[in-house]
């Protein structure tokens, strides 16, 4: 999927002439339906089995995780946390992805064009580097062969390439779709619109709790509320957008919103508290 760059990126290349596409996840919205999932892997052709209870070796693009902040009845919450691709850009926006700095097949690569981290499964050859790179776990590898029931298979997309064994797979932002509007638009000669190009959960999630956009774009509400403006401000309600993992320097394109100090705590391990460090006990020597 996507146009590739090659792995020479320079450093400082940034997104000065293209676009960056980036989601807005509302913590405090997500009810933990998994509506999201099931939307990308129909849309995505995702594979699945008849029993998807080992987690090792399933495949979910879009995957929801319950978090607790580990209290008793009646303090005890919970917050549900959709994690799709971040698709890195790396330290100071320069390409230099995780995932993308390891593939010794430039299977995946960074596009300066949409912030896009794609996948190439032609190429890749399922070494699973990228895989042990990312330190969000939001890439999976094919153990099996792709089998869809007899009934479903006129229900594929024609749009998504069915992987095959032996490769690795993630979310690309449904790319395809991107492609699709990117073409109507340039046949009618305008500019791409908003609504023209929006991911599968974004659309099928039933709280909105999600935004997708371009984070370049000021028009963009993404962009608004990144950057706490006009109509962004009324979405964050003195809510600050995170990322997961930020000391990382991985630069990641999905940013969330909650409220609760203990929810923004559990994705930045440099946020949570830690215990003071305790002097050893003096033998009374000098």
């Amino acid at each position: 999927m996507g146009e590739t760059q090659g792995h020479g990126h320079q450093e400082g290349h940034g997104h000065a002439q293209g676009s960056k596409y980036g989601m807005v996840i509302d913590l405090d919205k997500c009810t933990g339906c998994g509506a999201c999932m099931v939307a990308c892997m129909a849309e995505n052709n995702v594979p699945t089995k008849p029993d998807e209870t080992n987690k090792l070796d399933t495949i979910t693009w879009m995957r929801v995780f319950k978090l607790s902040n580990g209290k008793a009845f009646p303090e005890a919450e919970t917050c549900y946390l959709p994690r799709p691709c971040m698709h890195c850009g790396g330290k100071h926006d320069a390409g230099h992805s995780p995932c993308v700095s390891v593939c010794p097949a430039t299977a995946t690569d960074y596009s300066y064009k949409t912030g896009i981290v794609s996948q190439i499964y032609t190429r890749c050859f399922g070494c699973r580097y990228c895989m042990g790179a990312c330190p969000y776990k939001a890439r999976y590898f094919n153990w099996w062969d792709p089998k869809f029931p007899a009934d479903m298979k006129e229900y594929l997309s024609p749009d998504v390439s069915v992987r095959m064994r032996g490769i690795v797979e993630k979310c690309s932002f449904c790319f395809h779709r991107y492609q699709r509007a990117m073409d109507r638009a340039f046949y009618e000669g305008r500019e791409l619109e908003e609504h023209e190009y929006q991911t599968a959960c974004t659309q099928a999630c039933p709280a909105g709790a999600i935004t997708f956009g371009d984070l370049n774009n000021e028009r963009h509400m993404v962009h608004k509320v990144v950057n706490d403006k006009h109509e962004g401000h009324a979405v964050l309600q003195g809510r600050k957008p995170f990322r997961l993992l930020e000391e990382l320097d991985t630069n990641p394109k999905v940013y969330y919103l909650s409220a609760r100090d203990w929810v923004v705590k559990a994705g930045n391990a440099s946020l949570r508290e830690t215990k003071p460090a305790t002097k050893k006990p003096s033998d009374g020597h000098h």
